[in-house]
């Protein structure tokens, strides 16, 4: 449903994503895997179409990306992206306005679970509750995938396993779900396959039921694997 073949991206000189070739299907939960700076974000991006690649394409339902492939697509970045003065209320009636998919019912159900009200001023909020407004207004759209980049971070324990539980409730056979994270372990919990990016470069993509029967390694002993010798965390 969703794939990049050959796609590239320069920023003058630095070479941020390097001819990724990959492809995800429908009924799958896939971490996205590698240490900051790696090209995660910039992929992701990419294939939301809120950036140009210098080169290769995305394609998605297998025509290029473009406006129409963004009422399908749910994306979730790093950075907040509210207008000051929104309040929760605000944020989820932008949602609304922007996209046929979004569900109000669904988004207040999803601050209520994420402990937020309506009421609430963005700009009042710590990192960890923008970071709960954004995967509830992100997650209350009925898109077929849905591409949240480091969604974890920021969030304390308790917080986790509600995100963990809305995500999985948000799976289904015909929707793709792409979680971009450092956090090894949160991503073990949750996704069945795994596909892991080293300086802008695809290097391996795995079914992690496969790596645990066939090899008995875990997700996180696979990341070791590749980036322990640079330090990374996993």
């Amino acid at each position: 449903m969703l794939e990049s073949r050959s796609i590239t991206k320069k920023f003058g000189s630095k070479t941020a994503v390097d001819q990724v070739t990959v492809r995800f299907e429908p009924g799958h939960i896939y971490a996205v895997l590698g240490p900051n700076g790696s090209g995660k974000t910039t992929w992701m991006k990419m294939a939301a179409g809120l950036i140009k690649p210098t080169s290769g394409e995305v394609l998605f339902d297998g025509k290029p990306v473009n406006i129409e492939s963004r009422k399908h697509i749910a994306y979730m970045s790093t950075e907040p992206y509210f207008y000051t003065w929104m309040t929760a209320r605000d944020v989820g009636r932008y949602y609304e306005d922007f996209f046929e998919d979004f569900s109000y019912a669904t988004y207040k159900r999803l601050l209520e679970r994420m402990e937020l009200t309506e009421d609430m001023k963005t700009s009042a909020l710590s990192s960890g509750m923008m970071a709960k407004l954004k995967i509830a207004v992100t997650l209350a759209r009925d898109a077929m995938v849905y591409m949240l980049d480091e969604p974890f971070n920021g969030i304390d324990l308790l917080a986790r396993d509600e995100i963990r539980q809305t995500i999985l409730e948000r799976a289904d056979e015909s929707k793709v779900l792409l979680l971009s994270s450092h956090l090894v372990e949160e991503m073990e919990a949750i996704a069945d396959k795994a596909v892991f990016i080293r300086k802008g470069q695809l290097v391996d993509q795995v079914d992690l039921e496969q790596l645990r029967t066939e090899k008995g390694i875990s997700m996180a002993d696979r990341y070791r694997e590749i980036y322990g010798h640079e330090g990374a965390q996993a």
